[in-house]
């Protein structure tokens, strides 16, 4: 199963659009336009929010809690590297390992990888697949991989 991220090019803030493998619309992610940090509410297509990506301030390096039905289930670090991005993930018992600057990269659940992410080349916007080996992790591995996108660019910007 795999999901298809569209970042929209032309809004005032992080906003995603979220597609099935069908190119059917099943989330739609937006960021609060003025907030302090990084405030990234995630709706399904029904437009009921279903987790939320919240900054951390007052951290050297990006720190995001995710949040579910108005519960923290996890964080995740940007640690100090010097080349490739490196991510501590205290979310759902998972690590994430890969070239995170490239946008490759899995998520395991012990030895087992229950989800691959590519960025795609060459669209109008960040575009991300993500491929999911089990339904059930979707909401779960979509939080994941924004909060992923939205560490990366409060670290460049």
């Amino acid at each position: 199963m795999k999901l298809l991220i569209k970042q929209r090019v032309f809004s005032w803030s992080d906003t995603y659009d979220v597609y099935d493998e069908n190119g059917n619309a099943k989330y739609f992610v937006k960021a609060e336009f003025l907030s302090l940090g990084h405030r990234l509410h995630v709706y399904d297509r029904n437009q009921k929010e279903v987790g939320m990506i919240k900054e951390r301030l007052m951290t050297l390096l990006p720190v995001f809690e995710i949040e579910v039905g108005g519960y923290v289930q996890g964080r995740i670090e940007k640690k100090f590297t010097l080349f490739r991005p490196k991510y501590e993930v205290e979310f759902n018992g998972w690590r994430a390992e890969g070239d995170f600057l490239g946008w490759e990269y899995d998520v395991y659940s012990g030895c087992s990888s229950i989800i691959h992410i590519t960025k795609e080349l060459f669209h109008w916007g960040d575009t991300y697949v993500i491929d999911f080996a089990d339904p059930a992790d979707e909401l779960m591995g979509l939080l994941l991989v924004i909060a992923i996108d939205a560490a990366n660019c409060t670290q460049k910007g």
